[in-house]
């Protein structure tokens, strides 16, 4: 039975949705705002509207925003692994491969239009080490580490080489924000050409 206050005003009615559907729509809406806008920026309210659904759907999936903005986070990480699996695929040689990640964040950072890494912004708005938010950016930066290491075992040097990439890689994100451009993955990669030779 729907109540006389929204038969009054039917634009105030959140649009039904099935089970299991509201919170791919949080999930959607949420990524979509939290990278353009930022994080703290994003009330559940405007998550909610945007998503269409009500803020009780949306903590109903996602228990609260902190759990909302960590389910963001591992979507996207979720992406960008199948970015780099996408990328790197049809490399054979492990060289290729790592150089093939700085394509991958040249090609995911300029089509999110210079908005920056999404983990190094979200560490910047929630400074707490234990903050759960945290974790998820940890897990993330230290996979892809690991990955440039296992690419790299056989130089004898991995663990410095993976360090070294992995700065250059962030420094390239950074900057190409500042610059709006893809020119500090250019110079990032062939210096890495140079590091990896």
């Amino acid at each position: 039975m729907v109540s006389s206050r929204a038969k009054l005003n039917p634009e105030a009615r959140v649009a039904r949705t099935r089970p299991g559907d509201a919170g791919a729509k949080v999930l959607k809406a949420a990524s979509a705002l939290f990278y353009r806008d930022g994080i703290h920026a994003v009330g559940v309210d405007t998550v909610a509207a945007e998503a269409g659904v009500t803020k009780a759907a949306l903590y109903g999936n996602f228990g609260s925003k902190s759990g909302l903005v960590v389910a963001y986070l591992r979507e996207r990480d979720r992406l960008w692994q199948a970015e780099i699996d996408r990328i790197t695929a049809g490399h054979t040689d492990r060289r290729e491969r790592v150089l093939a990640v700085f394509d991958a964040y040249e090609a995911w950072l300029s089509r999110d239009g210079f908005r920056g890494c999404a983990f190094l912004n979200a560490t910047s708005e929630f400074p707490d080490p234990a903050d759960p938010v945290r974790e998820v950016v940890r897990h993330h930066k230290t996979a892809l580490h690991g990955y440039l290491r296992a690419q790299l075992e056989t130089t004898g040097r991995a663990q410095e080489l993976a360090d070294e990439l992995m700065l250059l890689l962030e420094g390239a994100a950074v900057r190409s924000v500042l610059d709006r451009s893809t020119r500090p993955f250019v110079t990032a990669k062939r210096l890495a050409v140079t590091l990896t030779g």
